[in-house]
């Protein structure tokens, strides 16, 4: 080849290099396209009986409401009866966006003094669950906003849990590694090993108080659950295993609604859960960035994956200063943190160039300022790619998103916390309980200090946004910590950078952890964890930016499932990113 061609090819190849289209034009799942009715969530079961609701005539609040039964049968790992829930809804009618807080709050018994006395929080076993709230959650959505009975919703569920489903390899994986946790609990124990061993792929598990349960709640509502048969069993599980939760705390228990907040960036709504959620994390991270020209920076270079970082922690700080319980904390001034100012303000502290070192400290959003400058790291070694590590969840959640023919669209992210939560399963109920005491603190000065009757912060925080006044997308993720940061990086990926659902799904993504985490005793671990995929030149700019790589194998953009409608031909598109059992079914 003649060198003036060869100049002409490298420049072409180096242009297309650039493109975000050009980067990933093929995927590992398609992207699923349907006029109709579509859910994304964590299990092929669960998406197949949401879809089943909506050909019946169901709408996406009845649908997800069904879905999320399954999957807490399908995925008793990651959710269920003994966990939380936080639901967003759009109402295409009305064009309002609901928000349901179906979280918990700590046992009356459940004092610092306690749990200082018994050494701090303990990451499982009875002492670790607070009061579940999700039961609550979908009785008031099905009321409110279904057009099912909750009967009707759980039958499919109940009927799986009595006849039995097949072990995948996923929850096999995660039965093998939590396997002492589960086998010192008979009641765990007796539901998910055949005598010692663990239930592995394609084992069938039956559960038949399960179904019991199910069908319990179905008939008489989140009263059986809280005040009835089950709550019997539940407070007497708990007093017989040495856990606080009786039966007052159960009784007391009371789902609601409150305002979502939400930004507009470059022209799309976005909308979030409220305090005691993280939810705003993503949306100040987004402010930050709005007016860093990241489009510029092209997807996925070091200048662009140092500026999310940076956002991120700044982010993550004002979470660790402001936010928590609003019923147990002072005013948290959410209106000031979520201005386009007070971004104007955290994003003077971002320097192109080199990465902040340790805990960034907390702005005052009142006064628009950040009381400290930042400290700055110094380059870091060159990252070892011969040394990689096995990609592993922060935190495990399961999340489902639905949208129906008239596009009323749900995004629903539900958890017991840490894989199997609590490691117990109420006797004779047959759910799995949350350990979600993890997440408090134990010192005077935290703002998500363990009080008795108040809810932790929590980390689950669906999302979904409107463009020019109409439904555009739904999307949400498990993962604790991670949750904002992946959500913040695909919804990035789709408006920013023209990638189609799974494109934007799959694209590598990096972690903060230059932060105090959530779990106690709230660590921060001071590194960005990146993916081996990335180009050795970015990551070695990201080093000489200071940053502390983590490297990992890990793909795609946390474990984001999306759904986006698209703004012209109203085609719902949807898509999983490439972990564990995700589906996407349509109709």
């Amino acid at each position: 080849m003649h060198r003036p061609a060869l100049l002409i090819a490298t420049v072409l190849l180096l242009a297309l290099s650039a493109s975000p289209r050009a980067q990933q034009n093929a995927t590992w799942r398609p992207v699923v396209l349907s006029d109709n009715g579509m859910i994304a969530s964590g299990h092929a079961l669960a998406s197949e009986v949401g879809i089943r609701v909506m050909r019946s005539g169901g709408n996406a609040i009845d649908a997800a409401l069904a879905a999320w039964a399954v999957q807490g049968l399908a995925e008793p790992e990651m959710t269920g009866l003994g966990g939380d829930m936080f639901i967003l809804i759009y109402l295409a009618k009305t064009g309002e966006v609901k928000f349901i807080n179906g979280s918990g709050f700590a046992p009356m018994a459940a004092t610092v003094d306690f749990y200082k006395g018994k050494g701090g929080l303990p990451s499982d076993g009875p002492l670790s669950v607070t009061v579940p709230g999700a039961v609550g959650a979908v009785e008031h959505a099905a009321k409110t906003y279904g057009t099912r009975p909750l009967s009707e919703l759980f039958a499919p569920a109940a009927e799986l849990a009595e006849k039995g489903f097949p072990i995948t390899q996923s929850l096999a994986g995660a039965l093998r590694s939590n396997r002492d946790k589960l086998a010192k609990v008979p009641s765990a124990k007796r539901i998910w090993f055949d005598g010692e061993r663990p239930l592995e792929m394609g084992d069938r598990v039956v559960q038949k108080d399960m179904a019991a349960t199910l069908r319990e709640i179905g008939a008489k509502g989140s009263a059986a659950f809280y005040e009835g048969a089950i709550a019997q069993k539940f407070a007497a599980y708990m007093k017989s295993n040495g856990g606080l939760i009786d039966a007052k705390d159960l009784a007391s228990y009371k789902t609601h609604e409150d305002t979502p907040i939400h930004i507009n960036y470059k022209g799309v709504e976005v909308y979030e859960c409220p305090p005691n959620s993280q939810g705003f994390v993503m949306l100040q991270a987004l402010n930050v960035l709005e007016g860093m020209n990241v489009r510029y920076m092209r997807h996925n270079s070091a200048p662009y994956l140092h500026a999310v970082n940076e956002a991120l922690k700044l982010a993550f700080a004002d979470r660790n200063r402001w936010v928590g319980d609003p019923r147990h904390v002072p005013p948290i001034p959410m209106r000031e943190l979520l201005s386009k100012e007070y971004a104007a303000a955290r994003r003077a502290l971002i320097d192109p160039d080199r990465a902040s070192i340790g805990e960034v400290p907390a702005g005052d959003p009142r006064q628009r300022t950040t009381s400290q400058p930042l400290a700055y790291a110094t380059p870091q070694p060159a990252p070892d790619l011969s040394r990689v590590s096995e990609a592993t969840e922060d935190g495990h959640t399961t999340y489902l998103t639905v949208v129906d023919q008239d596009r009323n669209m749900v995004s629903i992210t539900s958890s017991l916390l840490s894989l199997f939560g609590s490691g117990h399963v109420v006797e004779g109920a047959g759910f799995f309980l949350n350990n979600r005491m993890a997440y408090f603190g134990l010192e005077a000065d935290d703002i998500n200090v363990l009080k008795p009757g108040k809810r932790v912060r929590q980390t689950i925080n669906p999302a979904l946004a409107l463009k020019d006044g109409k439904p555009y997308m739904a999307f949400g993720t498990p993962g604790a910590d991670t949750q904002p940061q992946a959500q913040l990086q695909f919804f990035l990926n789709v408006v920013e950078f023209g990638m189609n659902v799974q494109q934007a799904l799959e694209a590598s993504s990096i972690v903060s952890t230059g932060f105090r985490s959530s779990y106690y005793p709230h660590e921060a671990a001071g590194t960005l964890q990146a993916p081996s995929s990335l180009p050795k030149h970015v990551l070695d700019e990201l080093a000489a930016m200071g940053h502390k790589l983590d490297l990992s194998n890990a793909r795609g953009v946390g474990s984001v499932k999306a759904i986006i409608i698209h703004p012209r031909t109203g085609v719902l598109m949807g898509g999983v990113s490439p972990t564990r059992d995700s589906y996407v079914m349509a109709y």
